[in-house]
């Protein structure tokens, strides 16, 4: 499930999020990435639908933990400040995060501008969006704790709402070296879901 704010330029994207390490490690929970809304040329009539194209992502908070701590841990919670392209920067560690993940995300979405200048972008593609998002970070944050890794979901209901994510978790799955354990049982829903 993709829950979508869009502004102007600038689209916040919440979702439930589950990854598998090289290592085997199990991670889940709220992802949250500010991405830039696609310019597209006006179709139709003044009342026609119109595409919305919620495309480059330029920063990512993961408020995860690892499936084998306590649900309250923030074990794995790190942000990703750019992307090159389609990749993210490696993930960065914040203690600032892990102590107050719910604070530390209403700071960081108090300016989108700060976070497109952090990321290489020009600040002014945000000129528009900053005091509307400002005014959404309540939402966008309540948003965000409705998929928190400390209300530890079944697996099942992990699955029900990262299916989509499911040719992800399979790749990540291939690097994992043979040599290493995997608990294949656990991973069935996202290893036997259907394109």
């Amino acid at each position: 499930m993709l829950i979508v704010y869009g502004f102007t330029r600038v689209a916040v994207v919440v979702r439930r999020w589950f990854e598998i390490s090289p290592e085997a490690v199990m991670e889940h929970g709220a992802r949250v990435e500010l991405r830039l809304l696609a310019p597209q040329e006006h179709r139709g009539s003044e009342s026609a639908a119109q595409r919305t194209v919620v495309d480059q992502a330029f920063w990512r908070a993961d408020l995860f933990t690892r499936l084998d701590r306590p649900a309250d841990s923030w074990s794995a919670a790190h942000f990703h400040p750019f992307f090159d392209g389609d990749e993210p920067s490696d993930r960065v560690w914040s203690t600032e995060l892990t102590a107050d993940p719910w604070g530390w995300l209403t700071a960081q979405l108090q300016d989108v501008g700060d976070r497109l200048e952090g990321a290489g972008h020009d600040r002014a593609l945000a000129a528009d969006d900053v005091d509307e998002v400002r005014a959404a970070v309540p939402q966008i944050v309540a948003a965000a704790r409705s998929f928190s890794p400390e209300d530890r979901m079944s697996r099942d209901e992990d699955f029900r709402l990262t299916k989509d994510a499911a040719e992800r978790v399979r790749r990540m799955v291939a690097l994992i070296p043979d040599t290493v354990e995997v608990d294949r049982d656990y991973l069935r829903p996202w290893l036997e879901q259907q394109p």
